[in-house]
């Protein structure tokens, strides 16, 4: 036993000294920097020299004191799937040193497509053990608590005591995320909640608003709802969502589960009021929502200055003269080439969501980034003049633009000035000489297409025509 336990003793002292060894020979062969030397934990001198080495770059990116700021924070992190998951893992692996990990939940098979750490061997394990099991590998000195628990009203307390500097609201169940983001407004915690990752894919599209924005978001904007109707809260709560449409929908039970009774269902839910039925998820967007979470928690906790552009607004009687406009436009071609097959809805989608408020020929980024945008100049006209003003045929320009587009596109031959020879006009000639356009335009209506389950056209042929779609 007791050469056992100098056997275990030498063993751990020469990692420590390996450890030291690697941490000196890779300093000596470095440009000198901003090395933190500080102590941030206390801890001993060896173990303290380990910890600034492991925390050196985010010392060099936010400074000695912003750093020991993060490692001094307790955050709490409701939901530990695929979102909480990964936010946990990088909270933790930016230094934050104590956290408190919630969920009821357990590693499945399906899960391990989203889940930060979780392995076959974890498969049965509580999410919160699984990943402090995993947290204690990394970072050794943190100090982990878990709670194999729902967060509801009744446990409250329980769950936030401990004044915590921050809350990430990880939660997928409408009601449970009601009662937490309400709790945390009434205790006054600092809390950030994420939007629906399932059956998104575009990373391009997530940004974080305050809550009163978050009506794109279906779980967002459910959410929004019940606060403001039950504890009287519009605003003041950021959320992490994406602004892209769900590309799939709830998974079907099959056609047995169909013809169940509603008592027989409740036996397939995971708790009382969670949905029984699943929705698809690609795995690398909750991964996104989660590194974002924490991204946006440590650097609100080190002082950074974050400025997330906000959802564009335009006041409704602007969609209204955007849709007075599109039908006197049509109306103006006669009654056998008038035909409008869009509402009000279908208008205020394309101008907010797909053109974005500007003109088709205007799509800078720069341009226009306020809440409010101004589309007094602009109007809905048809792109492929040989089909009906449907949601997939409109597109956005300015009147100059818009009477430029329709004389050009609805003649079929000009005149050429110089040789009075009769040359090809109308839409063929448009894409002809501007196929970069041609080409935009149409991934902006096959977008349409999917967004709404139309009927797609071959990836090779635009509006009809064999004009090949320049992949970049």
């Amino acid at each position: 036993m007791i050469t056992m336990r100098l056997f275990e003793a030498f063993m751990a002292g020469s990692t420590v000294g390996a450890v030291l060894v690697s941490i000196l020979y890779s300093r000596r062969h470095q440009v000198p920097s901003r090395v933190f030397t500080g102590k941030l934990f206390h801890t001993s001198s060896a173990t303290d020299e380990i910890l600034a080495e492991h925390f050196t770059r985010n010392v060099q990116f936010f400074g000695s004191t912003a750093q020991q700021r993060v490692s001094s924070v307790f955050v709490v992190v409701v939901g530990l799937g695929g979102v909480g998951s990964h936010c946990a893992h990088m909270l933790l692996r930016s230094g934050v040193s104590r956290m408190r990990l919630i969920d009821f939940d357990q590693i499945s098979l399906s899960s391990l497509n989203r889940h930060a750490l979780g392995t076959r061997q974890d498969v049965g394990s509580y999410k919160a053990e699984c990943l402090a099991k995993h947290f204690r590998k990394i970072f050794p000195e943190a100090q982990l608590e878990t709670k194999v628990a729902m967060f509801e009203k009744t446990v409250e307390d329980e769950l936030l005591k401990g004044e915590p500097d921050f809350v990430v609201d990880c939660i997928d169940n409408v009601d449970t995320k009601v009662d937490l983001l309400a709790a945390c407004v009434r205790k006054n915690i600092n809390v950030l909640a994420s939007g629906g990752a399932g059956a998104k894919c575009d990373p391009t599209r997530i940004k974080i608003v305050d809550i009163r924005e978050s009506v794109v978001d279906p779980l967002a904007r459910a959410v929004r709802h019940r606060l403001k109707q039950v504890h009287g809260i519009e605003s003041g709560i950021p959320v992490l969502l994406s602004t892209e449409k769900q590309r799939c929908k709830l998974v079907s039970l099959g056609a047995t589960a169909e013809t169940c009774s509603a008592s027989i269902l409740q036996d397939f839910q995971v708790l009382p009021n969670f949905r029984i039925r699943t929705l698809p998820v690609f795995g690398a967007l909750p991964a996104i929502f989660g590194l974002s979470c924490a991204a946006h928690v440590i650097s609100t906790l080190t002082g950074q200055v974050l400025s997330s552009d906000p959802i564009l607004h335009i006041h409704t009687k602007q969609y209204k003269t955007q849709f007075e406009r599109l039908r006197d436009r049509e109306a103006s071609r006669g009654s056998m080439k008038s035909w409008v097959n869009v509402e009000l809805q279908d208008v205020i989608y394309l101008i907010k969501d797909v053109w974005q408020g500007r003109s088709a020929r205007a799509q800078n980024p720069s341009i226009g980034k306020g809440m409010w945008r101004n589309t007094s100049d602009l109007c809905l006209t048809r792109w492929n003049p040989s089909k009906p003003a449907n949601l997939d045929n409109l597109i956005l320009l300015s009147s100059e633009e818009a009477d430029a587009h329709d004389a050009e596109v609805f003649r079929i031959f000009e005149t050429d000035n110089d040789s009075d020879q009769i040359k090809p006009c109308g839409f063929d000639s448009l894409v002809d000489r501007e196929p970069y356009f041609a080409y935009f335009i149409e991934r902006k209506l096959q977008r349409v297409r999917r967004d709404f389950g139309l009927v797609r056209e071959s990836p090779n042929t635009c509006s009809g025509l064999n004009i090949h779609l320049m992949e970049q």
